[in-house]
C-alpha cells in the first residue's frame, strides 16, 4: 500500500517587502512633493514593524506614526541607532507617558486640551522646548482639539508657551470617497485653523486622501494600508502590489453529496453533487469567519467559492479542478486580493490584515 501523502502543518504567511517598496514608490510618485511618512501602528498593520520600518527606511522614510507609546518605543529599538527618524505618537502625551517618550525620542500627537497644558508643564519642567504634533478635528469628529481651540492657543499669549509645534495634522474620513462632499469641508477647515501656525509643517491625507489630488497633500502625507496593497477606494488598484501572502494545504478532498451539510449546525446544505478541498488554515490564522459568505480563495488557475470557516479548517468548493492533498491554497495574496476579501467579510483591509496570526508560519522576502 502506498504510503499517504504528508502534509505540511498549517498556514505560511509570506510578507513581500520589495512589493512593499514598490507601493511606497507609488505613494511618493502620487503625492509628489510631499514627505511620505509611513503609518506603522498595531505592529505595522500585523505584518511586524521592524522589518517593514526598516525597509522604508531603506526607501527613504524618514518619517513614521504610531497609534501607542509602546509601539513607538518599540519601533525605535528596531530601527536601532543607525536609522534616525521622527517617531509620532498618535495617542499623545498620556498620564505618566513623558518621561519614556523622551528616553525614546519620540514626539507626541496632541489631541486634546488638557494634553497640551499637560505638554506645556513637561517643557516647563525640562526647562526647555518640547516639539510636538498638534491634531485638529476638520470634522471627522473622532480625535483633535477643536478649531476654537487652536484659535485660542495660536492667538493667546503664552498658549503655546514651551512647545513647538513641528506639525499641524488632521485627518480625513471619506477619502475612499473621491466625490464626497466631507472632503471638501474637512479641506476647507483645516486651512482655515492651519494659518494660526505658520511655522508647522501640515498633513491631512493619509492612504486614500493621498491620492485625491494635490489640493490635500501639504507636505507629508501618513499611508498606513495602501502600502500594504489595499486601494485607495478599498478596492483592487492594479498600481499596488499584495505585500501579505497567505496560503495553507489541502489536508483532504471530500465529495459531498445533493442535501449533505458542511459544517457546524446547520453549515452549508449542498445543492448538488460537490468536490471540497479542506484546507489547513482558520480563522485562527486569521481568516475572518465572515468571508465565508462570499470570499474567493486562490487554487489551480481560479478563484474558489469559500464554503466555511473554522477555527482551524476552512472548506473551498473545487468545481473540476484537479488537487491533490499537499497542494497550497492562496487565501490571500497577488492573486485572492486584500480589498476583494475585506469586501467578502464585510470589513475593511486594516482588519484583514491586523487579525494575521503569528500561527502562520512567516518568512520574509527582501529584508534590508
Amino acid at each position: 500500500m502506498a504510503e499517504p501523502p504528508m502534509v505540511a502543518s498549517g498556514a505560511r504567511l509570506t510578507i513581500d517587502l520589495d512589493a512593499l517598496a514598490h507601493n511606497h514608490a507609488v505613494i511618493r510618485a502620487e503625492a509628489s512633493g510631499a514627505e511620505v511618512a509611513p503609518v506603522l501602528k498595531a505592529d505595522a498593520y500585523g505584518l511586524g514593524a521592524g522589518p517593514v520600518a526598516r525597509r522604508l527606511w531603506a526607501e527613504g522614510a524618514r518619517s513614521f506614526f504610531v497609534a501607542r507609546l509602546a509601539e513607538g518605543e518599540a519601533l525605535r529599538t528596531a530601527l536601532t541607532p543607525g536609522r534616525p527618524a521622527t517617531i509620532y505618537v498618535l495617542d499623545g502625551l498620556t498620564t505618566g507617558a513623558a518621561p519614556r517618550l523622551a528616553a525614546a525620542g519620540l514626539t507626541p500627537v496632541l489631541n486634546t486640551l488638557p494634553q497640551v497644558i499637560a505638554a506645556r508643564s513637561v517643557a516647563a519642567a525640562a526647562g526647555k522646548p518640547l516639539t510636538i504634533a498638534l491634531h485638529v478635528d476638520s470634522g471627522m469628529n473622532r480625535q483633535g482639539l477643536t478649531a476654537e481651540e487652536c484659535f485660542v492657543l495660536g492667538q493667546s499669549r503664552g498658549g503655546l508657551h514651551g512647545l513647538e509645534v513641528g506639525l499641524f495634522m488632521s485627518h480625513l474620513g471619506s477619502a475612499a470617497e473621491p466625490e464626497n462632499p466631507r472632503n471638501t469641508h474637512q479641506l476647507s477647515a483645516f486651512l482655515d485653523v492651519r494659518g494660526q501656525f505658520p511655522g508647522a509643517r501640515a498633513s491631512l491625507s493619509a492612504s486614500a486622501g493621498a491620492f485625491l489630488g494635490p489640493d490635500y497633500r501639504f507636505d507629508l502625507v501618513r499611508p498606513g494600508v495602501s502600502l500594504f496593497g489595499s486601494g485607495p477606494l478599498e478596492r483592487p488598484d492594479a498600481r499596488l502590489r499584495a505585500v501579505a501572502t497567505l496560503t495553507a494545504p489541502i489536508q483532504d478532498i471530500r465529495d459531498l453529496s445533493s442535501g449533505d451539510i458542511l459544517g457546524y449546525g446547520e453549515g452549508v446544505r449542498i445543492a448538488a453533487p460537490t468536490r471540497v478541498a479542506i484546507v489547513a488554515a482558520g480563522y485562527a490564522d486569521g481568516v475572518i469567519r465572515a468571508a465565508k459568505t462570499g470570499g474567493r480563495a486562490w487554487f489551480n488557475g481560479a478563484l474558489r467559492r469559500i464554503l466555511i470557516v473554522t477555527m482551524d479548517i476552512l472548506a473551498i468548493e473545487l468545481g473540476d479542478a484537479n488537487a491533490a492533498i499537499g497542494e497550497n491554497v492562496e487565501l490571500l495574496g497577488p492573486n485572492a486580493l486584500l480589498d476583494d476579501l475585506a469586501t467578502a467579510a464585510g470589513s475593511v483591509a486594516h482588519e484583514v490584515l491586523v487579525r494575521l496570526s503569528h500561527r502562520a508560519e512567516r518568512t520574509y522576502l527582501g529584508e534590508a
